[in-house]
C-alpha cells in the first residue's frame, strides 16, 4: 500500500472533499543531508477518475524528496457528489485546488494534470498564477481533437452497476484497449480496483456521479476556445511547463500538439510510444521527462 495520508477538507460551498497527501522521502543518495524543502507537487487526474490514478506516480515523486497532493475532484471518489451538477466545471475544481492548498498553508506547488486535470491547471493558471512554479500537461491542452471527445462521451457516465471484478475490468479494457494496447490482464485488473467500488447489495458501480459527464454529453466542452487558447499561453508563457502525449492518442493529435509548440516555443516536450489517452506517466519515457523536469525546479 502506498504510504499516504487521507486528508477530509471542505469546499467553499461546504461540500465534503478528500486528498491524499504523500509525504516527501529522504533522498536515498544522501538521506541525513541537509537540503531545502522542494516544492510539493500537486496531481490532478482525469474526468472519470479519481486520485488512485496516481498511487503508482506519487511514491516515485516522494522518493525524489517533494511532497505530493492528489485530491479527489468533487463527485470523484471519496470527494461527495454536487447536488448541483452545473458546478462540475473547471472554474470550481480550481476553486477547490485552491482551497486545499490554502487550508495546508501552501502558497506554490508543481501541477501534474492529466486530461481534466490539465484544464484545472490552465484555469488556475487565469485566476491564481502565483500558486504554480511549473506544470505537467498529460494529454491535454487548449485544442482538442473532436475525434477523442467524442470518444469520451460515449462512455463518460454511462455503465451500470456490474456483478464482478472481472466484468469491472473488461469494461475498462473494452473502452481503453485502443489507448492501451499492450496492458496485461493484470493492469486492467488494477485499473478496476481503482475506478470501481462495491455498493451494499454487492454489485459494482464507477466510483463517479454520472453527472460529471454532462458537459460532454451536451457538447459545451468544446474542443477549443478563445479563453482556453488563452489560458494556454498564460501559463505556457509564464511558468515551465512540460506536455507529455501519448503517441497513440485521439485526444490530443499531433495537429493539436503542434498548434501547442507552436503557440509556446519554449514548451517541453515528450511522447510515450504505443500508447494513447493518457498515459498513466509511470511509462519509462514519461517518468524520465517529468524527473528531469522536475529537477529544474525548486
Amino acid at each position: 500500500m502506498s504510504n499516504y495520508t487521507p486528508i477530509s477538507y471542505q469546499s467553499t460551498d461546504g461540500l465534503a472533499l478528500y486528498a491524499r497527501d504523500y509525504p516527501a522521502l529522504a533522498i536515498e543518495a544522501n538521506p541525513s543531508a541537509r537540503v531545502p524543502a522542494r516544492l510539493p507537487v500537486v496531481c490532478l487526474h482525469g474526468l472519470t477518475r479519481n486520485s488512485a490514478d496516481f498511487d503508482e506516480l506519487a511514491p516515485a515523486i516522494a522518493g525524489l524528496g517533494r511532497r505530493v497532493l492528489a485530491p479527489d475532484v468533487r463527485g470523484r471518489g471519496h470527494s461527495a457528489r454536487d447536488p448541483n451538477p452545473d458546478n462540475y466545471n473547471p472554474n470550481v475544481y480550481a476553486g477547490d485546488v485552491v482551497k486545499l492548498m490554502h487550508d495546508l498553508g501552501i502558497s506554490r506547488a508543481i501541477f501534474i494534470g492529466t486530461s481534466m486535470g490539465g484544464l484545472i491547471t490552465m484555469t488556475l493558471a487565469v485566476r491564481h498564477i502565483e500558486l504554480i512554479a511549473g506544470a505537467v500537461l498529460n494529454d491535454v491542452g487548449p485544442v482538442l481533437s473532436t475525434r477523442g471527445l467524442a470518444r469520451i462521451a460515449g462512455y463518460a457516465g454511462r455503465c451500470n452497476t456490474l456483478s464482478s471484478w472481472q466484468d469491472a475490468a473488461d469494461y475498462l479494457k473494452d473502452i481503453n484497449a485502443c489507448a492501451f494496447p499492450d496492458n496485461p490482464d493484470t493492469e486492467w485488473r488494477k485499473w478496476a480496483a481503482r475506478a470501481f467500488e462495491e455498493d451494499d447489495t454487492g454489485k459494482l458501480a464507477l466510483r463517479y456521479d454520472p453527472s460529471i459527464a454532462r458537459s460532454l454529453q451536451t457538447g459545451k466542452l468544446r474542443p477549443t476556445s478563445l479563453a482556453a487558447r488563452l489560458a494556454y499561453k498564460r501559463l505556457a508563457h509564464k511558468r515551465p511547463v512540460l506536455l507529455v502525449r501519448g503517441a497513440l492518442s485521439d485526444l490530443v493529435e499531433p495537429e493539436q500538439a503542434a498548434w501547442m509548440r507552436r503557440a509556446a516555443p519554449t514548451l517541453q516536450y515528450t511522447e510515450v510510444p504505443n500508447v494513447g489517452h493518457a498515459p498513466m506517466l509511470t511509462e519509462p519515457e514519461a517518468l524520465a521527462a517529468i524527473r528531469q523536469f522536475l529537477s529544474r525546479l525548486p
